[in-house]
């Protein structure tokens, strides 16, 4: 019998879910949900690039996180003063990790902005996030091709994001809240493909909660890390085909 909460394996991730075209206006959609943590993507294409992007004739993507007040255990607040610190946190990992995949010159001087929109959370809303907007964007590089707006897909790799951590003493995949709340190390890992077969990381924010953790360990929780991508990765690719 399996020590974590949920009894899955260490090795197991919470079950996947990306329903694309979940919306109707926006020109990607993709509502993802690890578990219980359930994340609205949204792609927006405009005709328009930040001051340091204009007559370079490159593009950007850029993203927005916010989580709305009941998506959590107790009602929070909304953000009507401003992003608060966390959700500015998340969202800069988010365009930097996304940005992380897409050649710009390809993409042309526009702007294609992510908003990811919590609607409720479990643990792991960022790296949920972060899959889903992937397949978002792409969504929406795939119409501005049709429309014969741009000539080729300026991704370059595919991108996912998973959380592990240590949890009684043991690494582990994917942490929902109640392991998220009583780990002692979490950490969450951005990876892309890169290769034949291979994976490149892109980011990695983790940090030792209780007792600190060893190379070794380190060395366990990517190797997770990785092992729960692949799975991500064969996820978006089958919403994609559909």
């Amino acid at each position: 019998m399996s020590f974590r909460p949920s009894g899955r394996a260490v090795d197991a991730l919470r079950t996947i879910s990306i329903e694309r075209n979940y919306t109707k206006h926006a020109e990607g959609s993709v509502m993802v949900r690890f578990g219980d943590t359930w994340v609205l993507c949204t792609a927006s294409v405009e005709k328009a690039v930040p001051p340091h992007r204009r007559g370079t004739g490159k593009g950007w993507v850029t993203a927005e996180y916010s989580m709305l007040p009941r998506a959590t255990h107790t009602r929070g607040r909304r953000d009507t003063n401003g992003v608060n610190g966390r959700a500015q946190e998340i969202q800069r990992l988010i365009g930097r990790s996304l940005r992380a995949v897409v050649n710009f010159d390809a993409l042309g001087e526009r702007e294609i902005k992510i908003d990811c929109d919590v609607i409720q959370a479990d643990g792991g809303t960022r790296t949920a996030a972060i899959t889903g907007a992937y397949v978002a964007l792409a969504d929406a590089i795939q119409k501005l091709i049709k429309q014969g707006e741009i000539k080729k897909s300026p991704l370059v790799a595919q991108l996912a994001a998973v959380s592990v951590g240590i949890f009684q003493g043991k690494p582990v995949l994917d942490l929902d809240y109640r392991e998220d709340s009583g780990c002692d190390t979490d950490m969450n890992v951005v990876v892309r493909t890169s290769g034949e077969g291979e994976l490149g990381i892109v980011e990695v924010q983790g940090t030792a909660e209780g007792a600190a953790f060893s190379r070794a360990e380190l060395n366990q929780l990517l190797d997770l890390a990785e092992h729960g991508a692949r799975q991500l990765f064969a996820a978006q690719n089958s919403a994609l085909s559909q």
